[in-house]
């Protein structure tokens, strides 16, 4: 009933799937999983009702039953493919449902994937293009077009995982200068999916006109803060400092800190570039900080990001977003970091460009990759009307793919900015649980703004 295709390394899990009665065949692959090749090559051996791969080097044990159930779950709902919730050397290790924006490259399935044979053959024969890295991807965003991916779960198997790295560690890897080669080839299937589902945009903006409203200032610094006591002074420090040819302002919004954080900032009130504004008991996060410094009657025409444990560059940082503002006439500017320890230190995987981002296709590509780059800019008029959502993460995401679906985003490729990793980071090492729970999010994300896409070609057809 099943045929099974495992990595000709892993003759131990060769040997558990061989005793499971459901399992007809199991043929080790020599080739890497993520090559189109590969995938074309079991075609001919893929001669029964369901398919397994196991895309891992690790030992693979299933619970009793494991497979019937997959198999149970398959035919009930008519599934494309499925996947469960196992065990690692951790513990339990959950995984999230996929959804139609679930378009990350990196989507935790874990190792086993059970797909239909025919929905595998018919993505198989519409694999068009030799991917050398992006071939299971492309497999996956077919199969989802002929039919649901289903989420089992249940902990049905055992493996052990072999990335051990903390979150803050993993999560920079799709930006590692090393894995070029690979990006270009995710963008390219994600892109063909999104024409294939109605969600590509073609290369045509709306124009913006930075002239709008009535601003004091024309630049404002926006640090959203809380219990950050520190590095809170550094970053004040990083953006009171800053030389402009133009009227700027810092705007620094604490989220009721309890740790000290508020005593740093009113060491810093004697400076008149510097607004103040304490935030009330109710529930703010990350994104309705941003709401405030936004609508703040003081906020400049540009808003510009510093994260409260983070600091610029250098003291032109303010200065050359606005120059891309005006230079290259966008809505939002991107500009480039470098990776640093807490004492500024450089850390691998170093600076931070985001070139992966072009100007004709870079709005598509936000679909897949897990953030725009940093810090960003703001052209404040267009913010004010759409805001930022009220979360604590993911904020930026959603009102930068918000901002893309309309408008071109510029650019900074000179390093403006100094990325701290450090111990306190709120993503430094997260437990599985709070990791699916933001990649959850980041995926409804998606899966809203595929929508709107979708709809607003739709409209135009």
């Amino acid at each position: 009933m099943i045929a099974c295709f495992v990595p000709s390394a892993n003759s131990e899990t060769r040997s558990n799937l061989l005793n499971e009665p459901l399992v007809k065949a199991v043929c080790p692959i020599d080739g890497p999983m993520t090559a189109t090749s590969t995938l074309k090559g079991m075609e001919s051996f893929a001669n029964c009702p369901y398919t397994l791969l196991y895309i891992k080097d690790t030992t693979l044990s299933l619970v009793h039953f494991a497979l019937e159930r997959m198999v149970q779950i398959a035919e009930d709902t008519g599934a494309a493919m499925v996947y469960a919730d196992h065990f690692n050397d951790r513990g339990p290790a959950p995984v999230i449902d996929y959804q139609e924006g679930s378009l990350r490259d990196d989507f935790d399935f874990g190792g086993l994937l059970l797909y239909r044979t025919d929905v595998f053959l018919k993505a198989l024969a519409s694999m068009d293009k030799d991917y050398a890295y992006a071939g299971l991807y492309d497999l996956r965003l077919k199969a989802s077009r002929l039919g649901k991916i289903e989420h089992i779960g249940e902990y049905l198997y055992y493996e052990i995982e072999t990335d051990t790295r903390k979150s803050g560690e993993k999560l920079f890897d799709y930006v590692d200068p090393k894995n070029r080669a690979v990006q270009i080839e995710m963008e390219q299937a994600v892109t063909d999916h999104l024409k294939a589902v109605g969600g590509y945009l073609e290369p045509v903006f709306k124009d913006v006109s930075l002239e709008g409203g009535d601003f004091e200032y024309e630049a404002s610094v926006i640090i959203p803060c809380r219990n950050r006591v520190r590095t809170i002074g550094d970053a004040l420090r990083s953006a009171l400092s800053q030389k402009t040819s133009f009227k700027y302002n810092v705007i620094v919004v604490d989220d009721n800190s309890t740790d000290g954080t508020m005593d740093v900032i009113k060491g810093f009130l004697s400076d008149p570039k510097l607004v103040y504004i304490a935030q009330d008991k109710t529930f703010h996060a990350i994104g309705g900080n941003w709401n405030a410094a936004l609508h703040h009657p003081q906020c400049g025409r540009f808003a510009i990001q510093l994260d409260s444990d983070d600091m610029y560059y250098d003291e032109n940082t303010v200065q050359k977003f606005v120059d891309a503002f005006r230079e290259q006439n966008c809505a939002m500017v991107v500009g480039t970091y470098q990776m640093t320890d807490f004492n500024l230190n450089p850390l691998p995987p170093g600076v931070i460009d985001h070139r992966e981002w072009t100007p004709e296709n870079g709005r598509n590509n936000a679909l897949r990759v897990n953030g725009f780059g940093a810090p960003r800019g703001f052209y404040v008029p267009l913010l004010r009307e759409l805001n930022f959502p009220t979360t604590k993460y993911g904020e930026d995401y959603a009102v930068a793919l918000r901002v893309s679906r309309e408008y071109q985003i510029g650019r900074i490729y000179d390093v403006v900015y100094n990325c701290r990793r450090w111990d306190d980071n709120s993503d430094a090492a997260l437990d599985v649980f709070a990791t699916n729970a933001n990649n959850y999010y980041k995926d409804r994300i998606r899966t809203w703004e595929l929508s709107a896409r979708i709809a607003k070609n739709s409209s135009k057809a």
